[in-house]
Order: C-alpha cells, then structure tokens, then sequence
C-alpha cells in the first residue's frame, strides 16, 4: 500500500497526568457546535437563543440514552454477561436512530412547555443534528470500529489485527465507512441550509427533509460495513430502518402543506405557558 488512513494507537487522549476519551470527546464537540448552529438559525428567526439552550439542556441528554438504548436492545448479543458494560458509552455503541427519536421528543416536549413553536424549533435545528453526527463519527476513528469491506484504495483505513473481525486478520485496510458518513453529514448540512433558503421548508418540513437526506447516505454506508449485525430478508436492520424512516420522511413531506413564514410564530400563542410571544418565564 503506497498510502492509507493510519488508526489512532488509543482511543484516549492524554494530557499529562489527565486521560480522555476521544469518542465522548468527539461528542462533546458535536453538540457544542450544533447547539450553536441551532441557536444563531433560532435567534435568525426571531427566537431567544437561551431558549433554544435550555430545551438543549433536556433534549441532548435524552438523545444520548435514546442512542444507547437503541444500540443495546439491537445488539443486547454483545452484552449478555456481561450488562454493566451497557453504560460504557466510551467503548463506543450509541444508534443514531433512537438518539434522534427521543431527543427530538424530549425537545419538543421541552419547547411546548415553555410555550414555544416546537415544529420551527426541529426546523431550526435540522441542520445542526447532521453537524453534531458528522463531528461525533470521528471517534469511530479512534475506536477503530465501525469500518467497512477490505479495500486497496489509497484512503483505505488501517486496522490493527486486534479490532479486525473474524476471516479478515491477513487483511490490513478496509473502508471509512464512518469517514464516509461523517462527510456524507457534511453534505446533508448544507443540502439542509440550502433547502431552507430556497424552498418554503416550515411546519416541520425541514426537519423531515433532514432525515430523508440522512436516511439515503445511510442506506448505502450500510451496505459496506462488516461488523456483526441483525439481518432480515438478507439486509442490515439499519437498512430496514433507513428505508422505513425515509418513507416516513417523505410522506410526511407530501402530506404537510407548507405555511407562509407570517403565519408560523416561534412561540405557540395557544400554548397556556405564554401569553405573548415576548414572554421570559423561562421556569415553567
């Protein structure tokens, strides 16, 4: 091989006497960076970026459990045993499915009961989601997980015999799989902001717009990984699910007219939590 993608030799970080781990760093900074994407499109839309914050308070603590808990239950295989490992998110493991699920329930749940528009809000932070996916891929790398078919092309990815499966320990490079989706969610990030521009997205729209893009690149991402997993009907239970999803996603984009900007205010007058849409009781 005249050029590859070297592996990290651990996946910590250490500075001096302090160890940390890359993949929960790489998470950490993914939702830095969403949480600020999402609050500057917030504040763009004349929302108060502190609300946004607070419903990021809830909603990214419930994405990580969502997150965990989709990867244990659809590979509980790998913790039978041996369950406390279930809590070791640093060992990597977290399914990106139930993450947005319940964080977006969270979310909105959260929004609603500060008396804020929560669709405008999932608009708001559509493109964010795939911002904090494409930076939290990277501590795959440091993992050495979650890598595809052997391949020769030059950005093949080195893997130390201890990482490579079973039947594949003479073979030393393999594809990026989650380089290629970290750059994939790149992609999905300006596809969304571009979409937004251009195209009457309110009411939600954006958001199920994200998760169509996403679903697509998954698919094929998918197809080339190795790593163990469920199959049905001869594919990946990921595969089912980006297909269920992204019929899901587009239906709902089908089926929800969009709404004149005028008419679409970021904080539910209805809602019994604000009576105008300059209200700061931000304790209810």
């Amino acid at each position: 091989m005249l050029a590859y993608i070297p592996s990290p030799s651990s996946g910590a970080i250490h500075i001096g006497p302090l160890q940390i781990r890359a993949y929960g760093l790489m998470i950490a900074l993914g939702v830095l960076a969403a949480v600020k994407l999402a609050s500057a499109r917030w504040e763009r839309r004349g929302g108060n970026p502190e609300d946004l914050t607070a419903v990021a308070t809830w909603a990214v603590p419930a994405g990580l459990v969502g997150a965990r808990l989709y990867h244990v239950i659809t590979d509980y295989q790998r913790f039978q045993g041996r369950w406390l490992h279930a809590f070791a998110i640093w060992e990597g493991g977290l399914g990106i499915w139930g993450g947005v699920a319940l964080g977006a329930l969270v979310g909105w749940f959260v929004a609603r009961r500060r008396g804020l528009d929560a669709t405008a809000m999932l608009d708001a932070c559509a493109p964010a989601i795939p911002l904090a996916q494409a930076i939290g891929r990277l501590g795959n790398w440091f993992n050495q997980e979650l890598f595809g078919r052997p391949t020769t092309l030059p950005w093949g990815l080195e893997i130390d015999p201890a990482h490579r499966p079973a039947g594949y320990l003479d073979v030393a490079t393999f594809h990026p799989t989650f380089l290629y989706e970290s750059l994939w969610n790149l992609l999905v990030v300006f596809v969304v902001v571009w979409a937004d521009r251009h195209f009457n997205m309110s009411r939600g729209r954006l958001f199920a717009f994200y998760v169509a893009c996403y679903t697509v690149g998954r698919f094929w991402i998918e197809a080339l990984r190795i790593d163990d997993a469920h199959h049905v009907l001869g594919l990946r239970l990921n595969d089912w699910t980006s297909i269920l999803v992204f019929a899901a996603a587009v239906a709902f984009l089908l089926l929800r007219k969009p709404t004149p900007a005028t008419d679409a205010p970021l904080v539910d007058v209805g809602s019994s939590d604000s009576e105008q849409p300059g209200h700061e009781d931000t304790g209810r």
